[in-house]
């Protein structure tokens, strides 16, 4: 029997003051998901590791079996699916844990089918994929996981996605603590409404940073890393966020802040001793708090999902 794996990475959303509009892919972690046909003209959830248990099998009410079968709907084909999903990565963590499951749903499907659909196309299927998870279809986890790279998210109506060049060798610290942080929950706490001053303040960060990472500029992305808006907010749910954000840009760090709606963060550094110097102390730091946390070393992935 033809079976498919694909390899989906794990994602940065946000990138400090891109609040639904930029995200990057990195390394590792990531999920894996194995699909095939079968004669149940249906789509069925076989099997799922590394959850505990906390995922559903049932295939619509899982991001996995949802976005396949917003696919199937999409070349319009009654195939039956068995769904393999193997979870590398922490649930609620701020990484974009469904999107890399939604991702890699997709991607394996499409190559099942001989690919019938561009990268493109399968983006607003795996948002739908995040509507289901969290109850808003935003791309700035599923385009860097389905993309590669640094992605930006110019419109959503309609959709416009550009992937931005990513041509410095850097390295990315991702530490997440063991508290929870759902990602729901910390979208309901934003502020709708913020004032002009600020806006503009955060529209020329976001620029900023854009310009920096197409002109090689460290030191620029670095200037351009600074959210007057969401930050302030979430970074109250993340215990010693402002203890851990000094701790890294006193280590060299060019930036740092909350990867995605959290409790994940990161920082982004220009090499990998530097990189792997603020990991040490970032666990040091929260350790001596008696949080526990995991943290890694990785890069910025340029290749997003991948047929393993």
């Amino acid at each position: 029997m033809k079976k498919i794996k694909c390899y989906a990475p794990a994602t940065v959303a946000n990138v400090v003051c891109g609040y639904d509009v930029l995200g990057f892919a990195i390394d590792n972690p990531g999920d894996e998901v194995v699909v095939s046909f079968n004669n149940n003209n249906k789509t069925v959830i076989t099997k799922i590791e590394g959850d505990q248990g906390k995922l559903p099998l049932d295939a619509e009410k899982n991001v996995v079996g949802h976005v396949v079968n917003l696919f199937l709907e999409k070349i319009n084909s009654n195939q039956g699916i068995d769904i393999e999903l193997y979870k590398k990565m922490p649930l609620n963590s701020g990484l974009g844990s469904s999107a890399a499951s939604s991702v890699g749903a997709l991607v394996a499907v499409n190559e099942l089918f001989d690919n019938p659909l561009s990268r493109h196309e399968l983006l607003p299927l795996a948002m739908e994929g995040e509507r289901l998870a969290s109850g808003n279809a935003h791309a700035d986890n599923v385009a860097p996981s389905l993309l590669g790279g640094l992605v930006l998210i110019r419109s959503y109506d309609p959709l416009d996605v550009v992937k931005l060049p990513v041509e410095m060798d850097l390295h990315v610290v991702s530490v997440h603590p063991h508290v929870d942080v759902p990602t729901g929950e910390a979208r309901k706490i934003i502020r709708q409404q913020v004032p002009l001053k600020k806006a503009v303040e955060q529209w020329g960060n976001v620029a900023g940073l854009v310009a920096g990472f197409c002109t090689n500029d460290t030191d620029l992305i670095g200037r351009s890393m600074k959210d007057v808006i969401i930050e302030p907010i979430r970074s109250m749910l993340i215990p010693y966020f402002a203890e851990m954000k000094q701790t890294a840009l006193n280590h060299k760090a060019i930036g740092f802040g909350i990867s995605g709606s959290g409790p994940s963060v990161f920082a982004l550094c220009k090499n990998k001793d530097e990189a792997e110097k603020i990991a040490i102390e970032l666990h040091k730091l929260l350790s001596a708090q008696n949080i526990s946390c995991e943290s890694l070393v990785t890069k910025i992935n340029n290749e997003g999902a991948v047929i393993l």
